[in-house]
């Protein structure tokens, strides 16, 4: 099982919106209120991001960065330049569909970025974005590697949008986030030990979470999963939590209430069917969990999701 694939699967990231800004110095844009995350490739000239509490970066080209939690930011020429213009998102919707450019300032063009965003599945709580720094930056890689080409591929589709389009850039924005995250890891493993993906560095979590993923239905306990990757519980029960914050039974219950919430919404499965299908032996058990997980029953949650939807 592709544990990484799985979690961005169920936990529904995928890519939201992509565009080609231009900015003609001095040129700013302030963009607020952002629902998911946000990627940043600056394929031309320099770019200064500022993220409250943090220090303003200069972006180069063939730099990348990832606003996992879509924080407050601004994009300028300079660290403080002007009144920031606020982000039109039906303008960037628009323009991603018609190949226009997103254009700042007046003047000549100095910079250009590529921008995407990603939403998720709010049923669901095992969110990988959610437990990663702030910011996150990398610089351009001297050697290429496969970001950089599926940037390229996607500055191409979006100055020529052709038949299928929309396809291709959700498709390539879903891919770049996955290349994004493969290339942190390999570069600053130590970054990520305390988030979702330290679990990918370690071969025993990663034995452990497939266990659980590939058959949450299982009657799991500490200690026979401890058993059958061979070691003490108390090991298991440390590792797990230094790396996911939660003991391997919270994990667990965690999990099965987001594959639960999402059968209940999305489906019109009973609830007896939907106890069984992660892990309860009756539909009583099974509510008391949900509703002690989700601050409501599950016949409850299934109305208000379905209106939220």
């Amino acid at each position: 099982m592709d544990l990484l694939a799985d979690v961005l699967a169920v936990g529904g990231v995928q890519g939201a919106l992509g565009a080609r800004i231009e900015g003609a110095e001095p040129w700013s844009l302030n963009w607020t209120d952002i629902p998911g995350a946000v990627f940043y490739a600056l394929t031309s000239g320099s770019a200064w991001l500022g993220v409250p509490g943090h220090e303003p970066l200069q972006l180069l080209p063939g730099d990348v960065v990832l606003l996992p939690t879509g924080a407050d930011h601004v994009i300028s020429s300079a660290p403080r330049v002007l009144t920031p213009k606020k982000c039109d998102s039906e303008a960037a919707a628009h323009a991603r569909l018609t190949g226009e450019v997103l254009r700042f300032g007046t003047g000549e063009v100095q910079s250009r970025l590529l921008a995407a965003t990603y939403s998720h599945d709010p049923a669901v709580l095992t969110q990988v974005l959610a437990q990663l720094p702030q910011v996150i930056h990398l610089p351009v890689d001297a050697n290429g590697n496969c970001l950089d080409d599926s940037t390229k591929l996607l500055a191409r589709e979006l100055a020529y949008p052709q038949l299928g389009s929309a396809v291709v850039l959700d498709r390539l924005v879903d891919i770049l986030l996955v290349q994004f995250l493969r290339v942190w890891l390999s570069r600053r493993p130590e970054e990520a030990k305390e988030t979702w993906l330290g679990v990918l560095d370690d071969p025993l979590l990663t034995a452990a979470l497939t266990k659980l993923h590939a058959d949450p239905a299982r009657p799991w306990t500490t200690e026979l999963l401890s058993a059958e990757l061979g070691v003490s519980r108390a090991t298991l029960t440390r590792r797990f939590v230094a790396t996911t914050g939660q003991a391997p039974g919270a994990y667990l219950t965690q999990w099965r209430m987001d594959l639960a919430a999402r059968r209940l919404r999305d489906t019109d499965d009973t609830l007896d069917t939907v106890a069984r299908s992660v892990g309860y032996t009756s539909a009583y058990a099974f509510s008391r969990a949900f509703s002690r997980a989700r601050g409501q029953a599950p016949g409850r949650y299934r109305v208000t999701a379905r209106v939220a939807a």
